[in-house]
């Protein structure tokens, strides 16, 4: 069990920006810090590369009034704590996953998946079918995607030795990637300082520095992944996708329709990658009304 340390909340984080409870789990010795919100059908929401629990915080405001919103931080991520080891990988992440559904003993889940959150929270979903019921995938994917020249440049240049020293140096990414991945409206300084704060060291950082050359060395992850789609092929799936991403584009969202027929899709017009924080409202919104059609 973690010790008591590392299950404190920091005074760093603003109790009026984050007002929710911060509680923690041991998840195969990972401290794995979650909120837990609401009561209702379950939302459990997984965020990307390189945010935490707080990417929610106004969708988690709002839904809680009819949904239970599970957010939790991937280890090495927000205020968890990966144990001694961890690699970060997306395998890894999705064992955690599993297994914080099992220690929660989660059903009737309604799986919330952004970036990273999407293929490492399908993966999750793959090994307990039975604790998940509908699918809300937000700019991701779900399948291998080496070769593709659009992804092989942002795996190799992102990923490669110079950048993880920046990333781990520098916090480039936080400094980078939340500005430009909220492309209707401008992140306050207050919000920056709590992505900034939660990896606040180059050893913290190397969570975030690790995934981007994953994209494309997660290749048998990614493809035992998709390998396994027909799995959940047939369950109710939203597609929530702000068409103004850096990352994934219109080729990408194509394919999930795909994959899952039974989809409803609301396009965010001019949202960026971070959509539930960039546009919460037609977030919020589309949830509601899918939820309610279902």
């Amino acid at each position: 069990m973690a010790d008591t340390a590392r299950r404190t909340r920091p005074t760093w984080v603003d109790d009026d920006l984050f007002p929710f409870e911060s509680r923690f789990v041991d998840v195969d010795g990972n401290d794995v810090h979650y909120v837990d919100e609401g009561s209702g059908p379950t939302l459990l929401m997984l965020h990307g590369n390189p945010t935490w629990s707080f990417l929610w915080r106004e969708v988690i405001a709002e839904l809680r009034q009819d949904f239970r919103c599970v957010a939790l931080d991937l280890p090495g991520f927000g205020l968890s704590t990966a144990r001694p080891g961890y690699r970060y990988l997306p395998e890894e992440h999705a064992e955690v996953v599993t297994g914080f559904v099992d220690a929660m003993r989660l059903g009737d889940v309604t799986l919330v998946g952004q970036d990273w959150g999407g293929p490492i929270g399908l993966a999750a979903a793959q090994r307990r079918p039975g604790a998940f019921e509908r699918l809300v995938l937000v700019n991701t994917w779900a399948w291998p995607v080496n070769g593709t020249l659009h992804f092989e440049a942002f795996g190799r240049i992102v990923g490669g030795l110079p950048m993880r020293f920046l990333v781990r140096r520098f916090n480039l990414l936080v400094n980078a990637f939340i500005p430009t991945g909220h492309r209707r409206r401008t992140p306050a300084a207050a919000e920056m300082t709590h992505y900034r704060r939660a990896l606040d060291t180059p050893e913290r950082r190397q969570a975030c520095a690790v995934l981007p050359g994953q994209v494309l060395g997660s290749r048998a992850f990614l493809e035992e992944l998709e390998s396994g789609l027909e799995l959940l092929a047939d369950l109710p799936t939203l597609i929530i996708w702000g068409d103004a991403d850096f990352a994934f584009r219109a080729q990408e969202r194509a394919r999930l329709e795909e994959v899952f027929p039974r989809h409803e899709t609301v396009i965010v017009d001019g949202a960026g990658i971070y959509v539930e924080s960039d546009a919460p409202e037609e977030f919020v919104a589309a949830i509601r009304d899918w939820t309610r059609k279902l």
